[in-house]
């Protein structure tokens, strides 16, 4: 398989995309504002901060049917690094140099960012709005969302509910004791989330 990549770099702009990401099987989401000119590899690092989850598992973005009850993929947008791993039975191209335009041309206009493969996080991509550019206002910007991602590693859906469980005290001693113990499933504070820039993590990524 070829591998596809480039570094990021900043593009300018003069519209941002509202998007509102929602986690399946949770009531978990969030809604940011990104410049129009972001790749889909710019978009993950924005998913990835606003959501609070760590970058520790590979990723993708998939198109698929419309009907709602299948899952077949009909696209993938791939992290490069990963591509090695996973045959992808469908066409494929590289979160680094696809641009979200791609994809979001106009509202209501969606994809799904699939991250860790072993857990299996799933969530929806909808394009809200397409809104000007604000002078002094710095994008990426989360401006809402609801609950605290879940823990890393805690085995996929099930495992977050029985976290909330453990966190109540009606849940497993053990999955208690390896609960971080600030970790509070209600609690979101979008002042708190930190936006990194996709170039410095790319590289980050890459030397790693």
């Amino acid at each position: 398989m070829e591998i596809s990549f480039t570094i990021p770099i900043k593009r300018p702009f003069t519209q941002a995309y509202q998007i509102k990401i929602s986690l399946l099987g949770t009531k978990i989401w969030r809604r940011i504002l990104v410049p129009k000119s972001y790749t889909f590899y710019d978009l993950h690092v924005a998913i990835q901060n606003a959501m609070g989850w760590t970058d520790s598992h590979l990723h993708c973005f998939e198109q698929r049917e419309k009907n709602k009850n299948s899952h077949k993929r009909t696209l993938v947008i791939d992290c490069p690094y990963g591509a090695e791993e996973y045959e992808r039975e469908v066409e494929t191209i590289y979160v680094t140099e696809t641009p979200i335009t791609k994809i979001f041309k106009s509202i209501s206009d969606s994809i799904y960012y699939v991250y860790d493969f072993g857990d299996t996080w799933e969530h929806s991509l909808v394009l809200e709005n397409i809104i000007p550019k604000v002078p002094g206002i710095k994008y990426p910007l989360c401006v809402g969302g609801k609950l605290a991602c879940p823990p890393e590693d805690c085995g996929a859906t099930p495992g977050y509910y029985e976290c909330i469980k453990a966190n109540q005290g009606k849940g497993r001693k053990e999955l208690l004791e390896w609960l971080d113990p600030d970790w509070d499933p209600n609690y979101f504070d979008l002042k708190k989330v930190k936006f990194q820039n996709p170039r410095k993590r790319f590289l980050e990524t890459m030397e790693n």
